[in-house]
């Protein structure tokens, strides 16, 4: 899957209010303030307190990776509420002028094939692992049709 950023159109990349007849570097020019102004929101923005995670399934169970090196066990919180899974952790370090904790969070839509009750989750080196076994109704079968 790929995620698409939209940025309002400015007057260079609209021809017809453009000065001069179409560019074949417009496009090339849209591309690169789009990198620039990608690339620059990570410093000048506040601190997103989202991570990455991976999401994986096979044919009995979904995945939920996420890594967190330097957190501990029971700094980090894992609910099954109203269909998400909402992953809380609290990253506490020690510095010259105290102790600070700075809290990330994600929250991910569950599918309604996931056995709720049976949810299970394992945090070993660093990597949270959520395991999400679907029910047996979802699960892929294989039927053998008989030819006559």
């Amino acid at each position: 899957m790929r995620i698409i950023r939209y940025n309002q159109p400015n007057t260079r990349s609209i021809p017809a209010l453009n000065r001069y007849a179409y560019s074949p570097w417009a496009g090339l020019e849209n591309e690169i303030d789009r990198l620039f102004t990608a690339a620059l929101s990570d410093f000048t923005g506040p601190a997103s307190t989202q991570f990455p995670v991976d999401l994986y399934e096979d044919k009995d169970n979904a995945y939920v990776r996420a890594e967190l090196p330097g957190i501990k066990r029971d700094d980090i919180h894992v609910e099954l509420v109203d269909g998400y899974l909402n992953l809380n952790a609290t990253r506490k370090t020690k510095d010259e002028s105290g102790e600070q904790s700075y809290t990330l969070e994600r929250s991910i839509s569950v599918p309604e094939t996931v056995q709720a009750d049976k949810v299970a989750a394992a945090y070993e080196n660093g990597v949270l692992t959520v395991t999400l076994p679907k029910r047996e109704e979802s699960k892929p079968r294989k039927v053998t049709v008989a030819i006559n």
